[in-house]
């Protein structure tokens, strides 16, 4: 129980890789705090499962959403996960502008305004964890705007971990490969995925507990010494 005692903000956490890595900071010991979109019945569910754990709805559309994710903190955290982010894959000439604008703000602006938020609660020595993708070294086309906006996330990642530093607080990017989540089977055909996993060193598709994992290390005690680094795991899918 490496983080008992310690409280955990989780965004996106009730679906795929997000609930993946609530549930395993609430195993490690956290007091969870996660946010959802749509279904109360997940969350409430996930909340009935962790003890101490606090749903909070949360639409990423509304930058006024971080106040309301960080309000159960009150004036205390240790553990900020950017998870939740959206991606509409288009071509560059069908994006609208409307389009660059809904995923720039999910994807980067919310993340940037919730560290924002979070240098005000973080205790020292505590950890912000954000979301990225493999997509952002490995283009696809339909791709632009999610590559960018996580790219632009790491880019925040990077100038955070600098300028919160002298606090002990450690911010580090986790790029996840293909994932086996109900959203990549909704929206891949099973010989795309076939192809994937004869290009992944290790033979498989991720799993999110594969991604909770990496997340719960960075989280923990023994990653007090790296900080300002992305972390690709894609289990060798880029090598």
């Amino acid at each position: 129980m490496t983080l008992t005692g310690r409280t955990a903000l989780v965004t996106g956490g009730t679906r795929g890789i997000g609930r993946a890595i609530v549930r395993r900071l609430a195993r490690d010991g956290a007091r969870v705090v996660f946010g959802f979109k749509e279904s109360r019945a997940a969350a409430d569910e996930l909340v009935r499962e962790l003890d101490g754990a606090v749903a909070v709805r949360a639409d990423h559309e509304d930058p006024a959403c971080v106040e309301a994710l960080f309000e159960p903190v009150g004036d205390g955290l240790d553990i900020l996960v950017n998870n939740a982010a959206v991606n509409s894959p288009a071509p560059i000439a069908e994006v609208t502008a409307a389009e660059f604008d809904r995923v720039m703000t999910v994807n980067a602006k919310v993340p940037f305004l919730a560290m924002r938020r979070a240098g005000e609660v973080l205790r020292d020595g505590g950890r912000i964890v954000n979301i990225s993708t493999l997509n952002t070294a490995l283009p696809v086309p339909g791709l632009a705007m999610y590559s960018a906006s996580k790219a632009a996330l790491e880019r925040f990642t990077a100038v955070a971990a600098r300028e919160y530093g002298g606090r002990g607080i450690t911010v580090n990017t986790v790029s996840p490969g293909t994932t086996d989540t109900d959203l990549l089977r909704a929206t891949n055909p099973p010989e795309a995925l076939e192809r994937t996993v004869a290009f992944t060193a290790l033979g498989r598709l991720g799993r999110p507990s594969d991604i909770a994992d990496v997340v719960a290390f960075l989280a923990g005690p023994d990653a007090g010494w790296i900080t300002g680094q992305n972390i690709r795991a894609t289990g060798g899918l880029i090598l």
